[in-house]
């Protein structure tokens, strides 16, 4: 069954961009998955095709309109999930990628300008989600990340069948770092380790640079980690 993704945007030339290429853009050849940008203004109904308003309240910007955006996911809406795309949304992770992998498809609303009526989102029960702790311009260059982080866990994407459980934030931890030949480069040698052909030892090395790397870069990932590990086993 092809994976289905529905993009609602203002800016539906900007897909599949990057996604048209490399193993996301294989697989959408191949028709592993599917992607269909939707023109939100479409569905404004004013001669103007007006799709925003002022904010109540007031305020500087214009907010997507609710009645506007809720005919727009109407088109398209089948019981997949829908995501939000806002900056003030939880930020959207590896494990979010896994388990809308497994599903059908989702419906992904971009917003723009301030954003969208929080009606709409409340009625449709969208996920609000953030690519991470910085604003864009809009939802779409938010949207293209997420779908690459998903289409490539689809099955038949990746060649290697155990390339996706040795990544980063898989077990909670960071990636060990990676080397290939020559075995000396610049004066600076591959550690030994990795020579040795004991598999073992290769394996603990990764693990104790998996562990490093995150306890010196996110302490937040290796805190989580930890609480994890001493927990009591139910």
């Amino acid at each position: 069954m092809t994976w289905r993704a529905s993009v609602l945007t203002l800016f539906p030339e900007m897909f599949p961009g990057s996604l048209g290429h490399s193993l996301a853009g294989r697989a959408l050849e191949n028709g592993i998955w599917s992607l269909d940008a939707v023109q939100i203004r479409d569905f404004a109904t004013d001669r103007h095709r007006s799709v925003d308003d002022t904010p109540f309240g007031g305020g500087a910007g214009m907010v997507l309109r609710p009645d506007v955006m809720d005919a727009a996911v109407a088109s398209v809406a089948d019981g997949r999930p829908i995501l939000c795309l806002t900056p003030r949304g939880r930020r959207f992770t590896q494990a979010d990628a896994v388990r809308l992998s497994s599903g059908d498809g989702a419906i992904l609303v971009c917003g723009r300008y301030e954003g969208i009526d929080q009606r709409v989102i409340e009625q449709r029960d969208m996920e609000e989600v953030s690519a991470g702790d910085f604003v864009l311009s809009g939802g779409e260059p938010a949207a293209l990340l997420l779908l690459d982080a998903i289409a490539r866990l689809l099955p038949g994407v990746m060649g290697a069948a155990d390339s996706a459980t040795e990544e980063s934030f898989v077990h909670g931890l960071l990636e060990y770092p990676h080397y290939t030949r020559p075995a000396e480069w610049m004066g600076r040698r591959v550690p030994d380790v990795l020579l040795s052909g004991h598999h073992g030892a290769v394996a603990a090395w990764r693990r104790a640079e998996s562990e490093r790397i995150t306890q010196q870069r996110r302490p937040d990932l290796w805190a989580a980690h930890l609480s994890a590990r001493l927990a009591p086993a139910c």
